[in-house]
């Protein structure tokens, strides 16, 4: 439930945010007496586009750590908070990375890496990771994270995302408008009508569905990256092989549906077209085939 209500809560308010800026700034008057503004109309929709994805990669820690109620260890509590400190350490340095922030969670077996870059980033493992796997496939999981870091994956989805978002809307828009104008040919009415809202409403839904999976595709093959980036880091494409193999036999999962494409492993979609990440068969041949 909690993490329903912040779902929710976030998302209102990014959309006042935005809706407030695009008021203040008149890039929400694009339909006029002459008809689409078409300029105005696009900067309209990359002011929502982008700026609902950047402000969520801004808060994208924020929200990590409540949502999975996430312990940042400031000081180690036991070995093991001790041990992963040093190796998160280790494999940033490696990695010429500024030292990440370091959290537990209770969960099942999951990792993730977010922030909103390179000098601000999280990253965090769960309880059932830490009990389940060696140390040495722990410390390929955190590889593969510490990777994503490296890689700016959270910043090059987030510029995706923006890319999707804002041309979703625009040609939703735009067929919006003209599906409105046909059906008010002999109309006197002036002004968008009830087939301008319906017809943007359903083409947002539809070519939104397509979209994503343009985005999961770049997901998919940024899991790949971070693998071979791990075994990079690791001097090694086994460790990166066995913790991959024993995801395969455990319970994976458990994260919000906000950090699912943020995790070591996530859940097969229809056809893998709506997958964040891919088989992990596929990902251990990827790395099997890897000089």
């Amino acid at each position: 439930m909690k993490r329903i209500v912040l779902f929710l809560f976030t998302n209102l308010a990014v959309m006042l945010v935005l809706s407030f800026t695009a008021s203040l700034l008149g890039v929400n008057r694009y339909l006029t007496a002459n008809g689409l503004n078409f300029g105005m109309l696009l900067v309209f929709c990359a002011l929502m586009g982008f700026g609902g994805s950047f402000i969520s990669l801004f808060m994208s820690k924020t929200i990590a750590k409540w949502s999975t109620g996430a312990r940042v260890i400031e000081q180690p509590q036991n070995s093991t908070e001790l041990w992963l400190i040093n190796t998160v350490h280790t494999l940033a340095t490696r990695a010429q990375l500024p030292m990440p922030e370091v959290a537990v969670y209770d969960g099942p077996p999951n990792a993730f890496a977010t922030g909103a870059s390179k000098s601000n980033s999280l990253v965090a493992v769960s309880t059932g990771l830490l009990q389940g796997m060696t140390k040495e496939e722990v410390e390929a999981v955190l590889a593969h994270e510490v990777a994503h870091i490296a890689n700016g994956d959270m910043v090059t989805l987030t510029l995706i995302q923006g890319v999707v978002n804002t041309f979703v809307m625009f040609i939703a828009r735009v067929v919006g408008y003209f599906v409105d104008s046909a059906l008010r040919r002999n109309s006197e009415q002036s002004g968008p009508g009830i087939g301008y809202m319906v017809t943007v409403v359903v083409c947002e839904i539809v070519f939104g569905i397509l979209a994503s999976v343009i985005v999961m595709y770049f997901s998919r093959q940024r899991e790949y990256r971070a693998d071979a980036g791990a075994a990079a880091l690791m001097g090694s494409n086994l460790p990166m092989i066995n913790a991959l193999r024993r995801l395969g036999g455990l319970e994976p999962d458990g994260l919000p549906q906000n950090l699912q494409a943020s995790g070591i492993s996530g859940r097969q979609s229809w056809m893998g077209l709506f997958s964040s990440h891919p088989p992990l068969e596929t990902r251990i041949a990827a790395l099997q085939a890897r000089r």
